[in-house]
């Protein structure tokens, strides 16, 4: 019905084996990072193409990047189209898969990003 959807991030990725930190306001959650609003458990180590398989089952979601170690989608609002980019990071030395997962536009998701990669641990 509308679209939402912003404009894609240019930090995403990982950098120095690093997500991006989220931007500050309450519609992002990241297993990295050090602020407790943000902050979310990593899932356990599983391979990439097995996340991939859970979430390109999820609605509205696009796979847009994997590799090995790193798996990239976006999830789209059913309502007003608003975008979310959401990461995982198969982060070898921690022996865990990394998160983040974060709204484009607007301030507050209601909690959104964080219910949705708590359902993709309980897929696990």
């Amino acid at each position: 019905m509308f679209n939402f959807s912003g404009t894609r991030p240019t930090n995403l990725g990982v950098k120095d084996g690093k997500l991006a930190a989220c931007p500050g306001t309450p519609n992002c959650v990241c297993s990295q990072s050090e602020d407790p609003k943000f902050k979310i458990e990593p899932l356990p180590p599983i391979m990439i193409a097995d996340l991939k398989t859970i979430v390109a089952n999820m609605e509205r979601s696009t796979i847009i990047e994997e590799t090995d170690n790193y798996l990239y989608a976006e999830f789209k609002s059913k309502l007003m189209g608003y975008v979310d980019d959401v990461e995982f990071y198969r982060d070898s030395d921690a022996n865990v898969v990394q998160v983040r997962s974060a709204s484009r536009l607007g301030k507050s998701d209601l909690g959104v990003n964080r219910k949705r990669i708590e359902e993709i641990r309980s897929q696990l």
